[in-house]
Parts: C-alpha cells; sequence; structure tokens
C-alpha cells in the first residue's frame, strides 16, 4: 500500500495535539497513552483550580483550536482548487426552508420528491398541487380548460379550509382565476416566441449548410 503523505501529516498532528494536551493537564505520554493519573495529581480532599480554568489550559486549548482551524482551513482550499466543490447539487441557491418552521417538513418533502398525489392531508397535497400549477395549466390550450381548473382547484382549497379534521393548518392561497388566465396568456406567448426564434435559428442554419455543400461540389 502507497503511504498518504497528507494522512501521515494529519496523523502526526493528532500526536503532537495529544502530547501538547497531556503536557498541559500535567501527564506524560506514557501517563496520557494509558490513561493513568500523573503522579503529582491532587487527592480527593485537596482544593484546587479546575484544571480546565487555568490560564495555560486555556492558552494550549486556544492554539490547538487555532491550529485545527486552520488544518481544515487548508484542506477545504485545497478540495476547491481541485473542483470536489463544483456542480454540487443546489449550488448557487438559496438553503430552502430558512426563516419558518414547518413541523411537517419532512411529509411535505416526501410528496414533494416522490411526486405523491392524493396522499396525506389536503394541507399538503394543496401545497404540493399549488406549486405545479402553472405547469398544469400550461400543458393545457384551452382557455376555458384552464378557468375549470383553477375554479376546481379554489373549490377544493376552501373546502379543506371548511373541515375540522385536525392535521396542519390549510395555508394554501386561492388563485385569482382572471389573473392567472392572463399569466398563462403571457407564458404561452412567450413559448411561441422562442419556438419561433428556434425555428428561425435552425432554418438558417440549415441553409448555410446547404450553401457550404454547394461550393463544395463546385469545386470538385
Amino acid at each position: 500500500m502507497v503511504d498518504d503523505p497528507r494522512r501521515d501529516a494529519w496523523h502526526y498532528r493528532l500526536e503532537r495535539w495529544e502530547r501538547e494536551a497531556a503536557r498541559a493537564r500535567g501527564e506524560t505520554a506514557d501517563e496520557a497513552a494509558s490513561g493513568a493519573e500523573p503522579a503529582d495529581a491532587p487527592g480527593p480532599a485537596e482544593s484546587v483550580e479546575p484544571k480546565s480554568e487555568r490560564p495555560a489550559d486555556r492558552s494550549t486549548a486556544g492554539s490547538l483550536a487555532a491550529e485545527r482551524a486552520a488544518y481544515v482551513e487548508v484542506v477545504i482550499q485545497q478540495a476547491i482548487r481541485r473542483g470536489e466543490f463544483d456542480d454540487l447539487p443546489g449550488a448557487g441557491k438559496p438553503l430552502e426552508g430558512l426563516g419558518r418552521h414547518d413541523p411537517d417538513w419532512w411529509i411535505r418533502r416526501k410528496i414533494e420528491t416522490e411526486r405523491l398525489t392524493g396522499l396525506g392531508p389536503p394541507a399538503l397535497t394543496l401545497r404540493v398541487e399549488s406549486a405545479e400549477l402553472h405547469d398544469r395549466v400550461d400543458r393545457m390550450h384551452r382557455e376555458q380548460d384552464v378557468r375549470d381548473a383553477l375554479a376546481e382547484f379554489n373549490a377544493r382549497v376552501v373546502e379543506a379550509r371548511r373541515q375540522l379534521l385536525g392535521g396542519p393548518p390549510v395555508v394554501t392561497p386561492t388563485r385569482d382565476v382572471d389573473a392567472e388566465v392572463e399569466a398563462w396568456r403571457a407564458r404561452r406567448e412567450q413559448r411561441h416566441r422562442l419556438a419561433a426564434r428556434e425555428a428561425e435559428r435552425r432554418r438558417v442554419e440549415e441553409d448555410a449548410e446547404r450553401r457550404a455543400r454547394r461550393r463544395w461540389w463546385r469545386r470538385g
């Protein structure tokens, strides 16, 4: 097995920290390894200052903590330079759930990640449906279908608020049907513009390729 210099260096640092900590406690290296009390350890009847509060101990502990922190920082920076933190899930995105307390977060997360429908209390299922409502109506082609879907969603939200079956409260808001339909139209027009732009780009590229092939055949 090939020795890892970084691992050997880390073991050396750990051994040195243990020796310094033992020296601060008044132990020898053998006593620290065996766990025995030092020869000059005070008896149970003696009143002494707790060792953890001695200035020398605090100074040594502070230096050890600083050295550990410096070593960890070096390892992190080396990993960053190697690219080990690149393209991690959630990179560049805010942490989810900050600033709010949700006792049922694990149920909600399970429903969202597994795409479970019809499971769990209405407070959670409606929350998941609300988050996916735009995607759902964007797959519809008729405005009346969008209005019907929004009206049905609002009716279920109102009905869930009236139920007194226990569980988490229903905090999902109803949707303004007219505003949602207007937003649906805007998103649809945006998709059409992007699709037309992409089609035009492909047409230009194909025309350029055909012209290039004609020139090549003429040269031949």
